[in-house]
Parts: C-alpha cells; sequence; structure tokens
C-alpha cells in the first residue's frame, strides 16, 4: 500500500477539497452502479491510496478519506465536527464552583440542511421517494446549490472520519478580518491546538502501512498561511523523508482585490503578506503549486466554462478537477516497467513527481499547473496537438509564451475520446501525445506521460458552469445548444480531462514579485513596510533570510543570473 494524507487548512482549501472528494465518492459509487458507464467499472485505480476502512461501533464498515481538514469555528454548516459516521456524545455540563451568581445559557439554532443534504439524509435512511408527494428533485438540488452555498459542507456527499474536521475553537472570524499573514500567525500554538492538530495527523499517518506522500492544500490568502506555515514545520520535524506536495489555493475574495482600490498601506501589507506567505510556506514542503486566478471567468482556462469569480463553489470546482486528474498516476496499478493494462498508464507516486520536477539538476521546486477542462479530441478538425493546446494555466502571475528548453513537465490526460465519441485507447493517447512532442518546435526537457480511460465523473451537487458547447460526455461543440447558457451536472455526466504540473522559468515573474516586494517594502533602509513586518513578528534577520531564499529561487531558473554568476 501507498497512502497519501490530504490536509486542508482554510476556507477556499476546503471548498476545493469538498469538491475533490466529491468526485471520489461518485467514482466509487459507479464502480457498483449496474446502470453506470463501463468505463468506470474497471478503472485500475487503487482508491485505498486517499481511503480508510474502518468499522462503526455497530460492526458497520466504513470507508471515509484519509484526511484533515482545518477551518474556523462554525464553517462546517449543519455537520458536526465529529462527521457524520458516529453519534455525538453531548458534553457533560461543565459546573463552575467559583461563581454564585445567575447563569446566562446561548445556544445558537442548528444550520438548516439544503435540499442537497435532505435527499441524502433521505437516501441514508432509505426512504423510498414515493412516500412524498413533495420528493426532492434534482433540478430543484441543482438550482438550491447555484443560489445558496454558504459552506464547503453545503454540497460535500462524503461521509467524514470523526478525526478529519478540525475546528479552531475559540475563533468565529470573518475571512475579511484574517487576511495578512500575521494575523494567524500564534494561532496554531495557542490553546494547544498545534498538539491536538499534529495528534490527528499522526492518527492517519501511523495507520498506514507504506505513506507514500502529503497531499497538503492551503488557503494562502490570509491568516491560514501562517498556520500552514507552522503546521508544514512540525510536519518537515516528525516525518521527514515523506514528501509534501503543496498547493497554495487562492479563491474569490480578499485574495482577488483590486490593487488599484486599495490604500497605500494595504497594498503594502498585502504585497507583503504574498511574499512572506510565499517564502514560508515553500521552506516546509517539496513542490510548491501556486494556484488560483484573480478573474477565472476571463482566463484561457475558462473557453468552455461559465464561471462567477465571486461564487467559491463554482472556482473551486475548477481547481478541484485539475487535483483530481494530477493525483491519478499516484493510485494507478503499477502493472511493471515493460506493460501498462488497457485502462491505465504511466503510473508514478509523490515522491517520483517530487524528484522529477525539484529534484533535476535545476532544482527549481515552484511548479505552474495547466488545465484543458474539457480536453478536445484527438482526431477531427483539430490537429493532433489539440491536447496540448488546449492546456491553460491555473497559476497566476506567470510568463506567456516562453522558451525553456530545460522545461520539465508531467502531463495526466484521461477520458479522452475521438470526434465520432469513441473512447480513444490507451496507445492512441500516447501516440498522439508523443507525435505531438516531435513536431512541437521547442519541447521540455523531459516529459512524463499518464494515461487513464477514466474521464471525470461529474457529480449531482457539481456546479453550473460549462458552456453550452459542452454536450453530455464532455465533447466540444462547434455551434452552441440552443436555449442554454450553461449546463451543470443534469446536462453533462462526465468529461476528458488534461492537466499538467510544469517546472519552467514561466514562473520567474511569481517568484520575482515577491522578492521585489519584499525587498522594496521590508528590508531595504526606510522599507514602508518594516513597522508592518514586525508587527507580525518578524526580525530584520529573518527577512534577509527570506530575501536570500528567494533569491536563490530566481537564480536557479533565470539564465542571465547564472551566467553572471559563473563571469
Amino acid at each position: 500500500m501507498r497512502e497519501i494524507v490530504t490536509i486542508q487548512v482554510g476556507s477556499f482549501a476546503n471548498f476545493i477539497g469538498s469538491h475533490f472528494w466529491n468526485f471520489q465518492d461518485e467514482l466509487l459509487g459507479l464502480v457498483d452502479d449496474p446502470h453506470g458507464d463501463p468505463v468506470f467499472k474497471n478503472q485500475s485505480l487503487d482508491m485505498d491510496v486517499f481511503y480508510r476502512a474502518g468499522e462503526m461501533p455497530q460492526g458497520i464498515p466504513t470507508y471515509s478519506p484519509r484526511l484533515l481538514s482545518i477551518d474556523f469555528q462554525g464553517t462546517l454548516g449543519s455537520l458536526s465536527s465529529h462527521g457524520s459516521l458516529y453519534h455525538e456524545i453531548p458534553s457533560a455540563p461543565m459546573h463552575v464552583r467559583t461563581w454564585t451568581g445567575n447563569v446566562t445559557k446561548l445556544v445558537s439554532d442548528p444550520q438548516k440542511k439544503n435540499l442537497f443534504l435532505q435527499r441524502l439524509d433521505e437516501e441514508e435512511h432509505g426512504k423510498p421517494s414515493a412516500e412524498e408527494d413533495d420528493h426532492i428533485q434534482d433540478k430543484d438540488i441543482v438550482e438550491c446549490l447555484e443560489n445558496g452555498v454558504h459552506f464547503w459542507t453545503d454540497f460535500s456527499k462524503v461521509h467524514y472520519h470523526p478525526q478529519s474536521l478540525y475546528e479552531l475553537k475559540g475563533l468565529w472570524m470573518d475571512a475579511q478580518e484574517f487576511d495578512n499573514y500575521g494575523i494567524g500567525r500564534d494561532i496554531f500554538s495557542e490553546a494547544l491546538r498545534g498538539e491536538e492538530i499534529n495528534d490527528r495527523l499522526r492518527f492517519f499517518v501511523e495507520e498506514c502501512d507504506q505513506i507514500q506522500g502529503i497531499q497538503f492544500i492551503v488557503d494562502d490568502s490570509g491568516g491560514f498561511s501562517s498556520v500552514a506555515a507552522e503546521f508544514l514545520e512540525n510536519i518537515a520535524d516528525e516525518y521527514t523523508n515523506t514528501p509534501v506536495l503543496l498547493y497554495a489555493a487562492r479563491g474569490p475574495g480578499p485574495g482577488t482585490t483590486n490593487k488599484n482600490a486599495l490604500g497605500r498601506k494595504d497594498s503594502i501589507s498585502k504585497a507583503l503578506h504574498d511574499a512572506v506567505s510565499f517564502s514560508r510556506l515553500s521552506s516546509f514542503s517539496k513542490l510548491i503549486v501556486p494556484i488560483g486566478l484573480p478573474f477565472l471567468s476571463r482566463s484561457k482556462a475558462s473557453t468552455f466554462l461559465c464561471i462567477e469569480d465571486s461564487k467559491a463553489y463554482h472556482c473551486s470546482a475548477v481547481y478541484a478537477a485539475a487535483l483530481h486528474s494530477i493525483s491519478l498516476p499516484f493510485r494507478m496499478e503499477s502493472i511493471g516497467s515493460a506493460t501498462d493494462s488497457h485502462y491505465v498508464a504511466g503510473a508514478i507516486d509523490v515522491n517520483g513527481i517530487v524528484q522529477m520536477l525539484a529534484g533535476q539538476a535545476r532544482q527549481n521546486m515552484v511548479a505552474i499547473l495547466d488545465v484543458a477542462m474539457p480536453a478536445p479530441c484527438l482526431t477531427g478538425e483539430q490537429n493532433k496537438q489539440s491536447v496540448q493546446r488546449g492546456l491553460h494555466s491555473l497559476t497566476p502571475e506567470i510568463a506567456e509564451d516562453v522558451e525553456d528548453f530545460r522545461a520539465i513537465e508531467s502531463t495526466t490526460v484521461h477520458g479522452i475520446h475521438h470526434s465520432g465519441g469513441n473512447p480513444a485507447s490507451i496507445s492512441e493517447v500516447q501516440d498522439s501525445i508523443f507525435a505531438s512532442y516531435e513536431s512541437a518546435l521547442t519541447r521540455p526537457m523531459f516529459s512524463h506521460l499518464s494515461v487513464a480511460l477514466c474521464p471525470l465523473p461529474i457529480p449531482l451537487p457539481f456546479p453550473s458552469i460549462f458552456s453550452n458547447l459542452v454536450r453530455e460526455r464532455g465533447e466540444l461543440l462547434d455551434s452552441p445548444i440552443y436555449g442554454s447558457q450553461s449546463r451543470g451536472s443534469l446536462d453533462v455526466h462526465s468529461i476528458p480531462m488534461a492537466a499538467r504540473l510544469r517546472s519552467s522559468n514561466a514562473i520567474l515573474p511569481y517568484i520575482e514579485t515577491r522578492l521585489g516586494n519584499l525587498r522594496r517594502f521590508g528590508i531595504e533602509k526606510g522599507a514602508p513596510g518594516s513597522e508592518v513586518l514586525r508587527s507580525w513578528g518578524f526580525e530584520k534577520d529573518e527577512l534577509q533570510d527570506m530575501g536570500e531564499e528567494l533569491s536563490r529561487m530566481v537564480m536557479a531558473l533565470d539564465p542571465r543570473e547564472e551566467s553572471s554568476d559563473s563571469d
């Protein structure tokens, strides 16, 4: 067994995770669905990599994500922090003997479950739909979620283990107030939170036979960056040989604020947050992947999507789909070095990805995430390079169309079909991709390809973000479907996907911006943000170390810096 433990820290990270686990749950359900598409029957994917088997006190077997989720208190909506698998034991009332006066007890009303969660309760208790005249319809659920998602649990259809959901007790803070690195710096270590979180992680790690790595998603737009950094530091100390694949995610809200609308003080604070957050997070992970475009709806990645940027429910679905694709090789059944199965090819583990992208001669640990959603077909009017041409970045602030002869990339393609709708075989996809590399004017120094027949399943609670050019199985049309602006899970049941992690000097602007801001606003003599950094608890020596590390990252990627050093 080669298990992965997933950690989600912060609101937007949990939105991404909620979609990610919905995809996994959908895959599990389709395997046993007698009416399901045969392509889902033989996935050759080992779901035990991400899931753990357990047992309820009544002896009922359980199968739940190997997950640790961290968020504010009160962000679980109608879901208990104990999850839904076990009955919560009410805590005994505390008797305060030192107080003789009156005591007032304030109890908030529980969050009301939306239509989707009510439907799950129906199915859980085996209630036949014929018993109720007002049975909840799928179209009502889709409409309800489009207009009423407040918490990431509102659209989650997964059962979580009691150790999985950790609320930062005592913090009922609004995300708008939790908007910088300094505000969250001591939260991890206060009130025994760090010990409790470490114990929960230890619970999942110690039951692994042979852990292959940690998939870590953090909302890095505010104070959760510092919570994650302290947690990552502990992980680095305790699990030295366990690689961490870190996704630093930024969603709609404070992280997408128009810089021109901010005052100078707020702009400096935000710039310093970005620099310090990236520096600290990257120092405790083997590979960091920044994701989160300021305006996803306007990006090339949304060519066939209809995104509302203000909705975390929308944006997180795209990032989750890309993470799902990237994670497929981690659970592919390895047939052997000489052969692959009819269903998957190109299995690789977390350490393999990390060593490939960050452990080569260049030593670049910052990767770019690209996605094609849906991925185009192999044949038809598009040429053989269509899959690669359809890949567009979900990583912000990168250089476009740069030539990098030392680039390294790992691509996953799954569920691809021909223009006629027939699924493309593993070998056909491989031949097409390899042929496109051969004919390209520039090609990466090294590339790895993973292929699977299984497409991305679209679960019922997935948002209606597909354009009217996307058909039921993700086929792309030349002309729009009449009478439809956007399409969701009732119209699109699965889609072909392609996703790519690449090490390229295209990431230079992202790193250089953070290095420049750290120097200008925090390190240089008379820097206008020095007081802000002091209030966040950073001394000058620590800032100098951050600057030097960011400078080394730039030098590893910038050939001009390398040539000047050699002179």
